[in-house]
């Protein structure tokens, strides 16, 4: 399993606390203070996410990550110390998969490490194109790198799976989480999303089938395909 991370952060302190706490967590964490060792860095060993600090000597963020997204899907949190700025970078389309703020705490940047890795279920070994990504501000995923546009409960339900591999749903569970307000829909409601986005993800690679039926029983996330 990969768990290397990549810290891009000009600021040595911080740079060095966010990577004790991800090294408690789990994680394999490199730092890199300057934007012109970025690329090379993640070319030569691809790491399984990337915190990309948005003001850096050398070349800044945006450039980075246009440049990593041109040949490369892997999760990247963007970075900045100013709120207002998030706005810009969400209007850029830079492919970002989470944007984060400072101050913030680093147990926050842990919870979101984690999220964006769960999004991101299925993942190859390193140097490999994941399997899966997801963009939830713009309803995008990413299979094999390949870009598809959902519907908003076609995502929500792509999530759900991804989020437990191998885990089954029933249908009744299914609803509760697409619906929360506990509206009145047939159950076979759910049938019909899920055949429309399996038609959506077949589009993009016939060979792989990574929503699994269970007769009787519900639907489940299988990235083995």
């Amino acid at each position: 399993m990969n768990n290397s991370l990549l810290i891009v952060e000009d600021e040595p302190k911080l740079a060095k606390l966010l990577s004790n706490y991800l090294r408690q967590a789990g994680y394999e964490p490199e730092c890199l203070e300057n934007g012109l060792d970025v690329l090379p860095r993640v070319r030569d060993n691809l790491p399984a996410l990337i915190l990309l600090d948005l003001m850096l000597p050398g070349r800044d963020g945006v450039e980075i990550c246009k440049e990593i997204r041109s040949f490369s899907a892997v999760p990247i949190i963007m970075v900045t110390a100013r709120i207002e700025e998030i706005d810009r970078l969400l209007g850029l389309e830079l492919g970002a998969d989470d944007y984060i703020c400072k101050p913030f705490s680093p147990r926050e940047v842990v919870a979101r490490v984690k999220a964006v890795l769960r999004r991101s279920a299925g993942q190859q070994p390193s140097g490999e194109t994941p399997l899966l990504q997801m963009d939830e501000g713009r309803l995008l995923v990413w299979l094999r790198g390949q870009e598809l546009e959902l519907t908003v409960v076609e995502f929500k339900l792509l999530e759900f799976l991804a989020a437990n591999p191998g885990r089954i749903y029933g249908r009744n569970q299914l609803m509760d989480h697409i619906y929360p307000d506990q509206r009145i829909v047939s159950d076979r409601t759910i049938d019909s999303h899920i055949k429309n986005l399996r038609k959506k993800l077949a589009s993009l690679s016939p060979d792989t089938d990574i929503i699994h039926s269970v007769y009787g029983v519900g639907y489940k996330y299988d990235p083995q395909g």
